[in-house]
């Protein structure tokens, strides 16, 4: 099997296992998806505990439904939470809790709530972000991780990067079940690595070595990416006027 195939088989397998063990929540079906699982809320508040967080300001959440458990934390605790649209097709929402009224933080956690009570915001006012919390599929314990296959959690970064919002030093997380650990992931160019792992049952710190792409590697960007995404397509063009 080639790279690709390696790496739809281990989601496969943890896509069965969720199911097979009763793990998952809704949305249904889980194959396709960052799975929503049984704890994500506990996976949440063990992230509140790592100083990465508590020292954070500003926060990007992947708009996976399991993360919906850090975007409503980190709006009560106070944080600016940057969410990606979903697919990237608009770009970034960013929700700032003195903005929203404290009794419409689990509605503004949402993904429909984000668009109402969040504002879409320009590409040059992506300043600055303090941590990472991606979804994941599945990880290793040496900080390697699978998303659903889209790459979408890569070009977030890869933005990010680009736009000097992020660096090398950013820490990255994920909150995932336990039957998501797997042995071996492979990586690819465009992969990083994750600096913890939360689960409802551990925190993890990555024992691998931490990989950081450079930004977007835009050899490998089609123009079927750059009309999907038009973020991307801006982003080249403030490229091209500096």
């Amino acid at each position: 099997m080639n790279i690709k195939e390696v790496k739809s088989a281990i989601r496969k397998m943890v896509w069965d296992r969720l199911e097979r063990e009763r793990a998952s929540l809704p949305p249904k079906p889980i194959y396709g998806r960052i799975p929503n699982f049984k704890g994500a809320d506990v996976a949440a508040q063990r992230l509140r505990e790592l100083r990465e967080y508590i020292e954070a300001s500003s926060i990007k959440v992947s708009p996976d439904s399991p993360q919906y458990w850090v975007r409503y934390f980190a709006l009560l605790d106070g944080k600016t939470v940057i969410m990606p649209t979903p697919r990237l097709r608009g770009g970034f929402v960013v929700l700032d809790p003195s903005k929203i009224p404290r009794r419409l933080f689990d509605r503004a956690a949402t993904i429909r709530g984000a668009f109402e009570y969040g504002r879409l915001i320009p590409i040059n006012e992506l300043k600055h972000v303090d941590l990472i919390v991606t979804g994941s599929v599945a990880v290793t314990l040496e900080g390697r991780r699978l998303g659903k296959g889209g790459g979408y959690s890569e070009y977030e970064y890869g933005i990010l990067k680009e736009l000097r919002a992020v660096n090398e030093n950013t820490p990255i997380v994920t909150t995932v079940h336990d039957l998501q650990i797997v042995q071996e992931i492979p990586l690819e160019r465009h992969d990083y690595t994750l600096d913890y792992i939360l689960t409802p049952t551990q925190v993890i710190k990555a024992s691998g070595e931490k990989i950081r792409p450079q930004g977007i590697i835009w050899e490998l960007i089609s123009e079927d990416d750059l009309a999907e995404m038009p973020i991307l397509r801006e982003l080249l063009r403030l490229k091209q006027k500096t």
